[in-house]
């Protein structure tokens, strides 16, 4: 499991934690056809489309080298300069950096569709009935919401790259700085860490 806070504030938990949300544990989310880990509880979400999808705002942050002082004196030491040091730093997008989520090629009208066909053929038999029943119904609407802003999205796979991955969706809102990620609800299996 990643190893993160505890988050400070929380918009939903997954369906099957509000029934005993008595444990103070991390969940961790995983992709149900992978394995791979594409969320935590450290990132709020907030239940759109009747449920099918999770929002998930994202945020731009700043990794790399720190600035650490040994307390060695740098001209008395041979160069005086940091050789083989990297000091770059990076602007990476949490929720990618933090589960090293992958970017893939876009999705055209046609090519999405066939994914959302071949998704829900092989998601549906790993739900249970009710969920199944739940997915079925709303999938649709889902879809209908997510085509028209195909054009918008970026897409991400978790970090094993598997080809019957679920799909992770990332936009920006208007106005915003920060992108927003969205992700198939009935697609991800919660872990307790």
């Amino acid at each position: 499991c990643v190893s993160l806070p505890q988050p400070s504030i929380f918009v939903y938990s997954h369906p099957s934690e509000r029934e005993n949300n008595q444990q103070a544990t991390m969940l961790v989310y995983q992709d149900l056809l992978t394995g791979d880990e594409l969320l935590s509880d450290s990132f709020p979400y907030k239940e759109i489309e009747n449920g099918i999808l999770w929002e998930v705002e994202g945020k731009w942050v700043t990794v790399g080298a720190v600035d650490v002082n040994i307390g060695a004196n740098p001209s008395a030491e041979e160069g005086g300069e940091d050789e083989g040091v990297d000091d770059s730093t990076q602007k990476v997008v949490d929720i990618v950096d933090t589960f090293r989520l992958q970017e893939q090629p876009t999705y055209d009208k046609k090519g999405f569709i066939a994914y959302i066909k071949k998704y829900i053929k092989l998601l549906t038999p790993k739900l249970s009935e009710e969920d199944q029943a739940v997915f079925k119904k709303g999938i649709e609407g889902a879809t209908k919401f997510l085509l028209p802003r195909l054009s918008d999205f970026q897409f991400f796979v978790g970090e094993g790259m598997h080809d019957d991955s679920t799909l992770v969706f990332a936009y920006y809102k208007e106005g915003s700085t920060n992108p927003t990620f969205l992700y198939f609800a009935h697609g991800l299996k919660e872990v307790k860490c």
